[in-house]
């Protein structure tokens, strides 16, 4: 298995380290976003990272970029690893940290609010639905079933957190922080970008259920920033096992989610940290999930796969 990447140490000034991406400014107004192998689950970063999993986040972004360039321009401008070296010839005695999971991009004002878009009724908005019978604060049909699908999908903006859980704030809420003509562009981006990942996501068998986009301002207009439909921004399910009115297999964590959660019916853990070391097995099975969620979207293998360059007029 090849060797994971927890942290990374290269010759620039590091912007911030999140749960999972270093982000270095690297001059001319450009930062690199380095995917690490990290691996978090209820807030908490454990131990130890899982092998291949930055390269999957990194690669299935610029995979998912390609595809919807004409919807929204983005902040990308190359997940080559080639191209980053010879755009930034500082980091070529470091490339074992950074290749193949590393963004080169331009930087951007994050704008801060979450777009999340729910196809399907699940996770924390079938929590609420069952509880209130609405979702963010609006009201829903009544007789919805858990993983029901919701025709058409639902626009479900959240606050973004430094820490803990974001928390779910009505599109009234987001028009009054933003402006109504900001709100409105990224409803409407947001909508269509779910709309095509999960067209083609139904083409490989995967249901696209919900995901999270984030947008920034770069030279006075939105963009699309950060990961883009990756297994760990979105809720990937297989189609052929998919029934409503119950939880569903996910093409993601869920290893470690269903080990830790073992932990804490049997009293070991009680979802603080310092968390429990992940045993071989589960970081294994994780692993493999990563790689398989990238072979059925992509149709390759990731050792084969090789991104293409960016438009730059989408840039």
């Amino acid at each position: 298995m090849t060797e994971p990447i927890a942290s990374t140490s290269l010759p620039f000034p590091l912007v911030a380290r999140g749960k999972v991406r270093d982000i270095y400014d690297v001059g001319e107004d450009r930062l690199l976003l380095v995917a690490t192998d990290r691996i978090s689950a209820f807030d908490v970063v454990l131990s130890p990272p899982i092998p291949r999993k930055g390269e999957v986040l990194t690669q299935i972004t610029a995979w998912w970029l390609e595809r919807v360039r004409d919807l929204t321009p983005n902040h990308l401008i190359s997940a080559n690893a080639d191209r980053i070296a010879e755009l930034v010839p500082e980091l070529a005695d470091a490339r074992d940290q950074w290749a193949r999971r590393s963004m080169l991009v331009h930087r951007a004002n994050t704008i801060p609010v979450e777009c999340v878009v729910r196809g399907y009724l699940s996770g924390s908005a079938w929590r609420e639905y069952r509880e209130n019978g609405t979702l963010a604060g609006e009201k829903l049909p009544d007789g919805l079933k858990e993983s029901d699908r919701l025709e058409p999908p639902i626009f479900s903006p959240a606050t973004k957190a430094e820490e803990g859980h974001d928390e779910n704030i009505t599109f009234g809420t987001m028009r009054e922080q933003l402006g109504a003509d900001v709100a409105d562009h990224l409803r409407d981006t947001s909508l269509a970008l779910y709309s095509r990942g999960r067209d083609v996501a139904a083409e490989t068998g995967i249901i696209l259920a919900d995901t999270k986009f984030e947008f920034g301002m770069h030279d006075g207009r939105p963009i699309l920033i950060d990961e883009v439909l990756t297994p760990d921004s979105s809720r990937f399910w297989p189609a052929e096992s998919y029934e409503a009115g119950r939880s569903q297999p996910s093409l993601d964590k869920q290893p470690v989610r269903d080990y830790l959660e073992g932990l804490t019916r049997e009293g070991r853990w009680d979802k603080t940290p310092p968390a429990p070391e992940l045993p071989t097995p589960v970081v294994e099975a994780t692993t493999e999930r990563y790689l398989r969620i990238f072979r059925l979207l992509t149709g390759s293998e990731l050792d084969a796969f090789q991104a293409a360059e960016p438009d730059p007029s989408t840039a």
